[in-house]
C-alpha cells in the first residue's frame, strides 16, 4: 500500500514528533543533546526554516517549526538521517535509530488559539514526564526552546522564532515585561499540570509568580 503523501506548501506550520526504534532512547546523555541541536541548526540554515518550539525527551523529540518553502520532507530526511550517522558513529552502532516515519501534523497559525495550544503542550512535556522535581520551575529543563522564550533576543538560539507564539499571547513588545508576562502565564499552567499530578501544595507558586508579576510590571511598564 503507498504512504500517504505529506502536505507541504510555504509557510506550512508543523508538530513534527518522532521516537526511538523500539521505543529505545535517542539522546544517552548531554553531548547527544546537544548534538541533535546543533544538527537541527545546520538543518534550518539549509532550508530556511523557524522553529517556534521545541523539546526533546530521553526517547523522542517534539518539534514545532515553520518552513517558509515547501521543504519538510526532504529537510526531515537529511536532520535525522544526518544525527542517526552521528549517534551511531559516537556510539559505535550501526542501523536505525528512530522508528519508521516521522509524524507531521499540520498546526492552524490563523490566530485563533491552536498555534499557543500545541506550543505550551510541546514546552509543559518535561512536567508530565516528571522529569523535573516537584520545586523545580519549568525553565530548569534545558532541552527545551522554552528557556530560550525568557532570554533577551541576543542570547536566543539564530533559529528560533518566538514573534508569531508571543503574538497568540496578545503580547506586542519581546520586552522584559513582555517575557515576564509570558513567564507568569505558563506558570499557572505549570501549576495546573502538577494539580492534575496530585501536588496541590504548589498553589503557593501560583501566588508567588502573581506577586512577582504584579512589582515587576510596575518597574518595567
Amino acid at each position: 500500500m503507498a504512504r500517504k503523501l505529506r502536505v507541504q506548501y510555504p509557510g506550512a506550520l508543523y508538530h513534527v514528533m518522532n521516537r526511538g526504534d523500539r521505543r529505545e532512547d535517542i539522546f544517552r546523555d548531554d553531548a547527544d543533546r546537544q548534538r541533535f541541536l546543533d544538527t537541527l541548526s545546520e538543518a534550518c540554515g539549509k532550508t530556511g526554516w523557524q522553529v517556534l518550539a521545541l523539546c526533546l525527551m530521553p526517547n523522542h523529540f517534539h518539534l514545532v517549526v515553520e518552513t517558509p518553502q515547501p521543504n519538510l520532507v526532504a529537510g526531515m530526511k537529511w536532520l535525522l538521517g544526518t544525527y542517526t550517522a552521528r549517534f551511531n558513529r559516537r556510539h559505535r552502532l550501526c542501523g536505525h535509530l528512530f522508528s519508521g516515519r516521522f509524524k507531521a501534523l499540520v498546526v492552524d497559525g490563523s490566530g485563533h488559539g491552536y498555534l499557543k495550544t500545541v506550543c505550551d503542550y510541546v514546552h509543559l512535556n518535561p512536567t508530565r514526564a516528571r522529569l523535573l522535581a516537584v520545586s523545580q520551575p519549568l525553565r530548569a529543563y534545558p532541552w527545551s526552546s522554552w528557556p530560550e522564550y525568557l532570554k533577551p533576543p541576543s542570547r536566543r538560539w539564530p533559529w528560533l522564532g518566538v514573534d508569531r507564539l508571543l503574538g497568540e499571547y496578545r503580547i506586542a513588545k519581546d520586552s522584559a515585561a513582555g517575557r515576564l508576562r509570558r513567564e507568569t502565564t505558563m506558570t499557572v499552567k505549570w501549576i495546573a499540570e502538577r494539580l492534575q499530578m496530585g501536588t496541590p501544595t504548589h498553589l503557593a507558586h501560583l501566588l508567588y509568580w502573581h506577586k512577582r508579576a504584579d512589582k515587576k510590571h510596575e518597574t518595567l511598564d
